[in-house]
């Protein structure tokens, strides 16, 4: 029997490298679909975890929330094994280039942009600033946001390094996700789940700590 769409979690490990640091991290792989067909967002790290648990389901493409090398590693090698195409936004190509300078993306995301998976729409939403081709997904339906590293459970993505901008990220968090409704769960790429309602309210102190 067919199941409606879902959301699934896979924990991959692997490295985080950039401005010349490596640091070891756990990342969230997100799988959205139903029993016939998903999209993988961000593919970390590990090809055979993330094939294994899209199993026999056809595999629509794989989405990048942004281009810093531990939420792509695994994105050519699963698009090679499953025809799908590798989507990520095009602020994000000299990022990409640092990990894979043989093997462009497939196409492009685009602000305002929607994917459809199992009758599910996903909007894309372009939230620069952890990264400058940094994008969210937003599916109503499922009243689900997936964050990438533009917000976590306790604040925004991390600014401090190359391509990256605080006023930025503030500006994309205070007018694209924290408008949402407060009801949305939020699905970070790294660690655990929040919501909207829980890190609305926190903003300013973000922004007076130069979070």
């Amino acid at each position: 029997m067919t199941t409606g769409p879902r959301i699934e979690q896979l924990v991959t490990a692997g490295t985080f490298s950039l401005d010349g640091g490596t640091w070891d991290v756990d990342n969230n792989v997100w799988i959205v679909g139903d029993d016939e067909e998903v999209i993988v967002i961000d593919a970390a790290h590990d090809v055979e975890a993330i094939a294994a648990a899209v199993g026999a389901r056809t595999l629509r493409a794989i989405v990048c929330t942004h281009a810093h090398n531990d939420h792509i590693d695994a994105a050519p090698a699963l698009a090679e094994r499953t025809g799908a195409p590798i989507l990520l936004h095009a602020d994000d190509l000299p990022l990409w280039r640092q990990t894979h300078p043989d093997r462009a993306p497939d196409g492009e995301l685009t602000d305002g942009q929607t994917l459809t998976v199992a009758g599910t729409e996903l909007q894309v939403l372009h939230t620069p600033g952890h990264a400058p081709g940094a994008v969210c997904l937003f599916a109503p339906a499922l009243q689900a946001l997936f964050s990438g590293d533009t917000l976590f459970a306790g604040g925004p993505g991390a600014t401090g390094r190359s391509f990256s901008d605080f006023g930025t990220i503030i500006v994309s968090l205070r007018e694209k996700l924290l408008t949402l409704p407060g009801a949305t769960t939020v699905h970070t790429g790294h660690g655990p789940t929040t919501t909207i309602a829980e890190e609305a309210p926190h903003l300013p102190e973000w922004i007076d700590r130069g979070f």
